[in-house]
């Protein structure tokens, strides 16, 4: 079950392409400074005066809007970190050098026409986006979605789950690659641990 208590640690420690430094301010700047957000947001959700909720301004209603940023914040910062990088403590078998591999690229290839397909239009959608990129396993059709989504709470489906998600906000690569997005992206897909991905929808087909 999902905490939003405490941050999670990162997955790795080095991703090809991304320095010690960027990779700090992402994931202990940001990506915690959401889960601290969020935090903030339960306390004072607590306290708030409902007697005075209205749908052009609330101190509720913007309260509530902006817990779904802080939660999606977290969530998608998590679902992105979590399926890159070559585990700490793991050998080069255990994934994270981007070699596809495992169930998950059959169902892709399936659903797509062919895994290459699928990784294309992936990676278009990466430079068209402003925020996200979210490949998604949506429990309402059985089915893969590619999605982009320029803000946390924005652009998501109900009962549509992150399988692997990209981060395309400025934040994410400015440092490392100036404006050069396609080769952050081109990178990201170099990075992708295919074993985690692999584990994380086997366990969403067999819930």
């Amino acid at each position: 079950m999902k905490s939003y208590a405490e941050s999670k640690k990162l997955p790795f420690e080095k991703l090809k392409g991304s320095s010690e430094k960027a990779i700090s301010i992402h994931h202990d700047k940001l990506y915690e400074g959401y889960v601290k957000k969020y935090q903030e947001i339960q306390e004072k959700l607590k306290t708030v005066d409902k007697s005075l909720a209205n749908a052009t301004y609330s101190e509720l209603r913007e309260l509530k809007l902006e817990e779904t940023f802080a939660a999606n914040g977290v969530l998608l910062h998590e679902a992105y970190f979590d399926m890159l990088g070559l585990p700490a403590e793991a050998s080069a078998e255990a994934g994270g050098d981007g070699k596809p591999e495992g169930e998950v690229i059959e169902a892709l290839a399936k659903e797509f026409g062919s895994f290459e397909n699928w990784q294309e239009e992936f990676k278009v959608m990466g430079m068209a986006a402003r925020g996200w990129v979210i490949l998604v396993y949506d429990f309402n059709d059985g089915k893969f979605h590619n999605y982009l989504a320029d803000f946390h709470n924005q652009g998501g489906i109900w009962g549509a789950a992150p399988l692997l998600v990209l981060d395309v906000y400025e934040h994410a690569y400015f440092i490392d690659y100036g404006s050069d997005r396609k080769s952050y992206i081109e990178d990201f897909f170099s990075n992708l641990n295919w074993k985690a991905i692999n584990e994380k929808y086997l366990k969403m087909i067999n819930r």
